[in-house]
């Protein structure tokens, strides 16, 4: 991991993501989220990355959702990815913003049908009162989209976080580890590049 070599921390993410979906047995593209509540208290979850490039990483969710009803009041997260039959990760941190609505649209019509039917019966995060409640929410829908469109719901969007810091991590012998740092002042603006101790 040479920083001369790589200068852009988005060809890097990109080399290692192709060679982690030939090697990962499941969900290369699967990412911790970070967001912290109104108090300041962190929450983390599993979301899948569903897109990349040198503006962002981007996830989808519902933004009704405790992730997405923190990132409303405080535009910001960070995020990490972890390869363990690589023995790397990738870590970021950035503001987010919404994606536009015909990158929604787009990749919510790429969705398996059931998993968009299971976009409009899932309250995402609100409390269920049993499992049958939510099957009898996915039959509804199912059957209301027999007839209808089955578009993008309201609430449904993706997320793009433009990172001002990427960490790669590279797993060494005796804990002697790999770190490459990114940094910048603001999305858009240059690098600057520092290798870090273990």
């Amino acid at each position: 991991m040479a920083e001369e070599a790589m200068p852009d921390p988005f060809v890097l993410f990109g080399a290692w993501l192709e060679e982690a979906a030939a090697t990962e047995p499941d969900d290369p593209n699967a990412m911790a989220i970070a967001t912290a509540d109104a108090s300041g208290v962190p929450n983390v979850r599993m979301v899948l990355l569903k897109g990349f490039d040198a503006s962002g990483f981007v996830f989808y969710t519902n933004i009704e959702s405790r992730k997405g009803t923190e990132l409303r009041s405080n535009m910001h997260a960070a995020g990490a990815l972890h390869w363990k039959t690589l023995h790397r990760q990738v870590r970021f941190r950035g503001q987010v913003d919404v994606v536009t609505d015909s990158e929604a649209d787009s990749y919510f019509a790429s969705r398996d049908r059931n998993s968009r039917i299971g976009a409009w019966a899932s309250q995402q995060s609100r409390p269920l009162e049993s499992r049958s409640a939510l099957e009898e929410a996915v039959a509804r829908q199912t059957a209301r989209f027999r007839t209808e469109e089955l578009v993008r719901p309201p609430y449904w969007t993706g997320l793009r976080v433009k990172p001002v810091y990427i960490e790669f991590w590279c797993q060494r012998p005796y804990r002697l580890h790999d770190r490459l740092a990114f940094e910048r002042d603001k999305p858009g603006a240059e690098w600057s590049v520092t290798r870090l101790y273990p």
